[in-house]
C-alpha cells in the first residue's frame, strides 16, 4: 500500500506499507516519496492512485506548493525508488478547469490505440468536476473534451466536487470508475459511474444516491470532518476491498461482494 500521511508541518509524504491479507499492515519507517520538486515544496505530495503496465508502476499524485496543486506522475519498478516524471495536467491550462487538477485515475488497458486518464480539475465557477485525457506514452496528455466527463449535480451528494477514486476496472459491461463526492456542506460520499467500453468519453450511468457515506466516529470526526474518501481498490476472491481516507485522520478499510458486473 502507498499511502498519504502529514508531519506537524503540514506537508504530505507517500508511506510504504506490507501486508499477507490486505487487512494488517507493517509500515516502512521512512516514507518513499517525499516533496523534492519546486512543484511539491511545503505542501508536499498528495492523492496517490497506482496502475501498472509491464514491470513498471505508473504513480500519479498531486504535487502541491501551499499556492498551486498539480496532477503529476513518477515511475517505479519496485513501488519505493521513484522517478519522477513531472507535471503531467498544469493548473490554470485546460479548456473547463480553469484553477488545479488532482487525482489521476488511469484505465488499465489501450483503448483506440491510446492511455485514458480520469482527473479532476476546478471549473469556472470553482466546483471540482472530473475530466478525461488521452496519452499514447502515459507523459503527454491531451484533454479529450470540451467539458466534464462527469459533472456535478445540483442538490446531489456530488453538488460541488466530483473526484476519481481508484483507478478504473474494465468489464463487459463497462469501465467501472468509483468516485469520491461532496454535497455543498462538502460531506464526502462515494459513488459509481460507468463509461462506454469502446468510448472512454461516453458516460452510461451513474448513482443517484451515494454507495457509500461517513457513519463511523472516526469517519465523521478528525482533522476533515464528514469524510470518506476511496483511493484504492483490490480484488481479493469473491469480493472487493477499497481503502479509503476517513476523515482525513485515518486510512479505513471496507469490503463488498463482488458482482458480475464487476468481474
Amino acid at each position: 500500500m502507498l499511502y498519504r500521511a502529514q508531519d506537524a508541518a503540514g506537508t504530505s509524504r507517500l508511506g510504504y506499507a506490507e501486508s499477507t491479507d490486505g487487512i494488517h499492515f507493517t509500515r516502512r519507517p521512512e516514507p518513499v516519496l517525499s516533496p523534492e520538486a519546486e512543484y511539491e515544496k511545503d505542501g508536499g505530495v498528495e492523492d496517490p492512485r497506482l496502475q501498472k503496465f509491464g514491470d513498471t508502476y505508473y504513480l500519479t499524485y498531486t504535487g502541491y506548493n501551499k499556492k498551486d496543486a498539480q496532477l503529476c506522475l513518477a515511475t517505479s519498478h519496485d513501488l519505493m525508488h521513484w522517478d519522477r516524471k513531472g507535471v503531467l495536467l498544469p493548473a490554470y491550462k485546460g479548456n473547463w478547469n480553469k484553477a488545479w487538477t488532482k487525482s489521476g485515475a488511469i484505465v488499465p488497458e489501450k483503448i483506440d490505440g491510446k492511455y485514458w486518464m480520469y482527473w479532476l480539475g476546478t471549473a469556472a465557477d470553482k466546483t471540482d468536476q472530473m475530466g478525461i485525457s488521452y496519452s499514447t506514452d502515459l507523459l503527454h496528455w491531451t484533454e479529450a473534451t470540451e467539458t466534464p466527463v462527469l459533472p456535478r449535480r445540483s442538490g446531489k451528494f456530488d453538488s460541488r466536487v466530483v473526484e476519481p477514486g481508484p483507478p478504473p476496472i474494465l468489464t463487459q459491461s463497462g469501465i467501472v470508475l468509483i468516485y469520491n463526492g461532496a454535497d455543498d456542506q462538502l460531506v464526502y460520499r462515494t459513488g459509481l459511474a460507468v463509461f462506454d467500453r469502446k468510448d472512454p468519453r461516453k458516460l452510461l450511468s451513474r448513482t443517484d444516491e451515494p454507495i457509500f457515506v461517513p457513519e463511523k466516529e472516526w469517519e465523521r470526526v478528525g482533522q476533515v470532518p464528514n469524510v470518506v474518501f476511496v483511493e484504492g481498490m483490490v480484488r481479493a476472491g469473491k469480493r472487493w476491498l477499497f481503502y479509503y481516507g476517513g476523515a482525513d485522520k485515518y486510512v479505513g478499510l471496507a469490503e463488498a461482494p463482488a458482482a458480475e458486473t464487476l468481474q
